[in-house]
């Protein structure tokens, strides 16, 4: 029994939550390919320099590779192309969604066109979200 509560206590700990070799090595390639939304956020969230707080890149949580995480108030941001329209994307990003708030994660989404169109508004709505969580 004390196993069993350690191996729980390990996992919510764990801001991986329980990824395994694959899901890291996704998360390495996915990293060499970022989109041109994801690299104009990530200069924005990159070494502490928004609300100093630390934001990791394609980022392994579970089975997933989610676009941005903040451990600190476990929260995933989330950066979708035209592909996300598709019916059964969307199927797909809600089962997904779904399992990420059942690790107790928070998540924000913005479509691509909003991070280039405009990235000031963007990190504004971020902002206010974490004043939520707080």
């Amino acid at each position: 029994m004390k196993l069993l509560v350690l191996n729980i206590m390990n996992k919510i700990n764990d801001m991986h939550y329980g990824s395994n070799s694959f899901t890291f090595q996704k998360a390495v390639e996915l990293r060499n390919r970022m989109t041109k939304a994801e690299i104009v956020l990530w200069e924005k969230l990159r070494n502490r320099q928004f609300m100093g707080l630390r934001f990791r890149r394609q980022h392994p949580i579970n089975r997933f590779v989610v676009d941005f995480y903040c451990h600190e108030y476990k929260l995933i941001i989330e950066l979708d192309g035209s592909v996300h329209n598709l019916t059964e994307v969307v199927e797909n990003d809600r089962i997904r969604e779904e399992e990420l708030k059942d690790l107790g994660l928070s998540i924000l989404r913005f479509k691509n066109e909003e991070v280039l169109l405009n990235i000031q508004e963007t990190m504004n709505k971020i902002e206010q979200f974490i004043n939520l969580l707080k």
